[in-house]
């Protein structure tokens, strides 16, 4: 016999506002849950029926219960550093002597030696048109490490202190997938991009060499285990249940493994290992699903070229802004479909970093033949960012089931810069809509920390392709409509996850991850539909957010 108060056998009712049923415009009366299931969507009436009795009952004011959000790419611990780090995104750092003036003031509240770390300037958009320099920021602290992070989080400046403690000098070659900055004369100009972020961890820090940006920097881990409560609650405060963590190294596994030990890990985490540690997941047979409801391994993520922010995106005939300058690859094209293949054979999903059109053909080619050398059904295999595919290409995605992980916040956020770097392709951008024409699942996420988590922000920018600046990117063809856009960041979401059997929706038998919001996103106009609030989130049939004063 159950105790009544038995966690999984609690029964909870909700009525008060429509209930967002699974996969349709349909709206349902009542949700009942037992435990962190649910097991009835539909009349009050038989929700009750189903429950037998009713041991907490949420009434709501109206609103709508919809499925939580599902976030299929996102950097969670490294979203909570940058909360963490000094503000230094456009909105608050128009020109470089801003950018040193708020370091400088965070400098003076800092003990004798700590690190002055800052997030987010977007070179472009200040004042100067250009990276700040060692000398800059040798103004903020000459006796302390000093590192701003630029906001795609693929590398940054340091302060000279810094490059001597690095070893950095005219000498240092630039590591395979990384590149050091100099100035005319030779000298190191602060520049730290890509694989060079290595030299930032430290003798005993994590390491992964041409696997992609090193953004792994260690703290203490009661300052670690602090970035994750602080991105949780920006996550939940958003309505986001689920999120797939897309880089994960040691820093970020014993970060999550803590908390799952200690109850603080609220939101349900899907892991993809960085590449660099695929040996050792091999080596470890750690294969997809391994872990539970709350903290799962669920595959491997690579990268094959750069970003179109940071101009590392690669474009053998070079950009359309400065045709000598091409981006980069982190990989040649045969050893990375050797990666893949590995990875592939062991069962392991795999969640490719792709921007331009050679990146994402390179991908689907590694793809394609580590399927032809060994067949295996339902893979997923996923292109993160996805960003300029050609038509062909999108074709080819629905051929082989892989499964485009996109951020419609970057085309809101950078749009007109992607048309400066690359010319008329840039309005094809984020192509949603052709892909959903082409029956290839579409998925949105945020990237945190390069967009803060806002799914209906998310949602917005692809119905209308319109950037902060005003522009509106391509034609019709390529646009989402706001109904398929929420599937894109539910139902979709969790599918490329693997996880779609459990979260995503609201229908009997899924977990109970729902969020409450303020309008139904159907019923509101496109413009108005990013303002549409967060009142309360819940994870598995428990409150785990609510908005301050509800």
């Amino acid at each position: 016999m159950h105790h009544p108060l038995d966690a999984s056998d609690r029964t909870l009712l909700v009525t008060g506002a429509p209930v967002a049923a699974a996969g349709t415009s349909a709206r349902a009366e009542a949700l009942a849950i037992r435990g962190d299931r649910i097991v009835h969507v539909g009349s009050a009436d038989d929700a009750r029926a189903a429950l037998g009795r009713v041991d907490e009952h949420l009434e709501l004011d109206g609103g709508l219960v919809h499925p939580g959000f599902v976030d299929a790419h996102c950097h969670p611990v490294m979203y909570g550093q940058a909360l963490a780090w000094v503000d230094c995104r456009p909105e608050r750092v128009p020109d470089i002597d801003t950018l040193v003036e708020v370091l400088r003031e965070a400098a003076r509240d800092l003990p004798a030696g700590v690190p002055v770390r800052g997030f987010g300037y977007e070179h472009r958009r200040l004042a100067e048109r250009r990276h700040p320099t060692c000398h800059d920021l040798d103004r903020v602290a000459d006796d302390r490490e000093v590192y701003v992070m630029n906001a795609s989080g693929h590398g940054g400046v340091v302060n000279s202190h810094t490059l001597r403690g690095c070893g950095i000098t005219a000498g240092t070659p630039s590591p395979e997938g990384g590149s050091i900055g100099h100035f005319a004369s030779g000298e190191p100009d602060g520049q730290l991009w890509d694989a060079a972020c290595d030299l930032l961890t430290g003798p005993a820090g994590v390491k992964i060499g041409n696997h992609g940006p090193n953004f792994h920097l260690s703290e203490p881990d009661a300052i670690m285990a602090d970035h994750l409560l602080r991105a949780q609650e920006v996550f939940l405060a958003a309505g986001v249940t689920t999120v797939g963590d897309a880089q994960v190294s040691r820093r970020e596994m014993e970060t999550y493994l803590r908390a799952r030990a200690d109850g603080s890990l609220r939101m349900r985490v899907s892991a993809y290992l960085t590449s660099a540690l695929l040996d050792t997941a091999l080596d470890l047979g750690v294969v997809r699903g391994f872990g539970d409801d709350t903290f799962r391994v669920q595959g491997v993520k690579f990268y094959a070229d750069g970003t179109l922010g940071g101009w590392t995106a690669y474009f053998p005939e070079g950009y359309a802004a400065d045709c000598c300058h091409h981006g980069q690859l982190y990989h040649s094209a045969e050893e990375y479909a050797e990666i893949v293949r590995r990875a592939h054979a062991a069962g392991l999903q795999t969640a490719t970093h792709a921007q331009s059109p050679f990146a994402i053909g390179m991908v689907l080619d590694a793809v394609e033949k580590a399927q032809a050398d060994r067949p295996r059904r339902d893979m997923r295999h996923r292109i993160e960012h996805c960003g300029l595919p050609a038509d062909e290409q999108i074709t080819r995605m629905a051929a082989l089931g892989v499964v485009p992980v996109m951020q419609p916040q970057h085309h809101l956020r950078t749009g007109d810069g992607t048309l400066t770097a690359v010319g008329e392709l840039g309005h094809r951008y984020n192509p949603a809509g052709l892909c959903a024409d082409a029956g290839v699942p579409v998925v949105f996420s945020s990237d945190a920390p390069v967009a803060p988590p806002a799914p209906l922000e998310a949602v917005t920018a692809a119905a209308t392709r319109r950037t902060v600046l005003g522009t509106v990117l391509g034609d019709e063809s390529l646009r989402l409509p706001v109904a398929a856009g929420l599937h894109a960041h539910t139902g979709a979401a969790a599918r490329a996850l693997h996880r779609e059997h459990a979260v995503g929706a609201l229908a009997p038998g899924m977990l109970a991850d729902f969020t409450v919001l303020d309008a139904d996103p159907l019923h509101v106009p496109v413009d108005a539909l990013a303002s549409v609030a967060v009142r309360e989130t819940w994870i598995g049939g428990t409150r785990a957010w609510a908005a301050p004063g509800r």
